[in-house]
C-alpha cells in the first residue's frame, strides 16, 4: 500500500490496480444513495470492516462493490441519518436496502454474488464452519478482555483453540483445509493480536502453535487478505491508548 498524491493505493497484481478513496467526514457530502450502486462502507483500521473487505477482494467484485471509508472519529451526519442508524461499519447498500454486521455480510456476499465460493460442499466443513463462526465472539471477548489481566495466560487459551481447530481437516493449511468464511472471521483479529502481543508482552503468539504459524504464513499469500492489512504502528500506538 503507498500513498500518491494523498490517496491510498495498492497493488492487486502487476497489471491491476484500485485506488482506495480518501476518507468521508463530518465535512464529505453524501454518495448518490440508493441510486442502484452497491457500496460497502467501511474503515480502513477496523477489522470487523476488513472481514467484509477481504470476502469482496477474494471474490473479485472490485468493480462491483464500491467501498465508501467513513471517518470513525469524525463520522458525516448522514451516515446516521440516510444510511445505517447503528452509525457503524461494515454496512452494505445493495438492491436499495442496508445490511449490517460483518459476519452477516461475509455470508451474504459470498451468497449473493459471483466469484469463487467461500464455503465448502462437504456437510461436515460447513458444520464446522458455523461452529468456528460462532465461536468468533467469545474468542474476541476472552482476548481482549485478558489485556486487563495476564494477557499471556488467560488468551492462551484462545490461541490454543485455533491452533486445535486448525487440527480438524489436514487437506489444506486453512480452517476448513481451503480458505474459507472462517479465515476471513479470524484472519483481521489474529493479524491484530499476533503484532500486539509480540509488541506489548514481548509474546510470539505462534510458539508452540504450529499450525496458527502455518495457518499465518498461508493467510499472507492471499491477496484479498494482504492488500488489507492495516498500519501496525497505527495499531501497537491504538491498542495502547484505548484498551489498556
Amino acid at each position: 500500500m503507498y500513498k500518491s498524491n494523498g490517496v491510498l493505493n495498492f497493488d492487486i497484481d502487476s497489471t491491476v490496480q484500485e485506488i482506495l478513496p480518501p476518507p468521508l467526514d463530518s465535512t464529505s457530502e453524501p454518495p448518490s444513495l440508493f441510486d442502484g450502486t452497491t457500496r460497502l462502507y467501511t474503515n480502513y483500521q477496523c477489522p470487523f470492516a476488513q472481514r467484509v473487505w477481504i470476502a469482496r477482494n477474494y471474490k473479485g467484485l472490485q468493480d462491483e462493490i464500491k467501498l465508501v471509508p467513513i471517518d470513525l472519529q469524525n463520522r458525516p451526519a448522514w451516515y446516521k441519518e440516510k444510511v445505517y442508524p447503528e452509525n457503524k461499519v461494515p454496512a452494505l447498500e445493495h438492491n436499495g436496502k442496508i445490511i449490517g454486521e460483518s459476519l452477516n455480510l461475509v455470508k451474504y456476499i459470498d451468497a449473493n454474488f459471483k466469484g469463487p465460493a467461500l464455503l465448502p460442499d462437504d456437510p461436515a466443513k460447513q458444520k464446522y464452519a458455523e461452529e468456528l463462526l460462532a465461536y468468533s465472539d467469545t474468542f474476541l471477548k476472552n482476548v481482549f478482555t485478558s489485556f486487563k489481566g495476564d494477557p499471556v495466560k488467560q488468551a492462551g487459551a484462545e490461541f490454543d483453540y485455533l491452533e486445535t481447530a486448525l487440527h480438524k481437516f489436514d487437506d489444506g493449511p486453512f480452517f476448513l483445509g481451503q480458505f474459507s468464511q472462517v479465515d476471513v472471521a479470524y484472519a483481521p483479529f489474529v493479524e491484530r493480536f499476533h503484532i500486539f502481543f509480540q509488541a506489548q508482552w514481548k509474546n510470539d503468539i505462534t510458539s508452540g502453535r504450529p499450525k496458527l504459524a502455518a495457518w499465518i504464513e498461508e493467510i499472507n499469500k492471499i491477496d484479498a487478505y494482504k492488500l488489507t492489512k492495516g498500519d501496525p504502528e497505527f495499531l501497537v500506538d491504538y491498542y495502547r491508548k484505548h484498551l489498556l
